[in-house]
């Protein structure tokens, strides 16, 4: 009797019921605009939200990175590297702008002890000749005499 309603069209199979997700995609660019994310809409404790473990290893990945190709390329040497290798190690870098202006400040202050130490050495070869020279001048003094 049912068979002969289905044949007949009298009875007829419901479509599966599809879920949208349009809700969810319009409510996910509104949390990237930073919607829907205050006090209130917060079940974890900040640690369980985003543990600080997994925000020091991107950060020490990232300054390591930049670490690595700045080597790479020759912009800094294996002394200097090393060194800033270290201290962002030691967590003295809290982003990659903070350590780019601290490696800008050290090359800086690098060569401008190395011109300074120029600068005497080329003071102390300048009296050295000029000693060299008075020595001359008065052992030819003393030859006349």
């Amino acid at each position: 009797a049912i068979q002969k309603l289905i044949k007949d069209g009298l009875i007829i199979r419901k479509p599966v019921a599809i879920r949208s997700r349009t809700k969810v995609m319009k409510n996910k660019l509104a949390k990237r605009k930073g919607r829907h994310t205050g006090h209130g809409r917060r079940q974890g404790t900040k640690e369980a939200r985003t543990s600080s473990k997994l925000l020091w290893l991107r950060r020490q990945r990232v300054l390591r990175r930049l670490l690595r190709k700045m080597r790479a390329a020759k912009k800094i040497d294996k002394h200097i590297y090393r060194n800033f290798y270290l201290r962002a190690k030691g967590n003295q870098f809290k982003n990659k702008r903070v350590l780019m202006e601290a490696i800008h400040k050290a090359k800086a202050e690098e060569v401008k002890s190395k011109q300074l130490r120029e600068q005497n050495e080329a003071r102390k070869e300048k009296a050295r000749l000029l000693k060299e020279k008075k020595a001359a001048k008065l052992a030819a003094a003393k030859a006349q005499e």
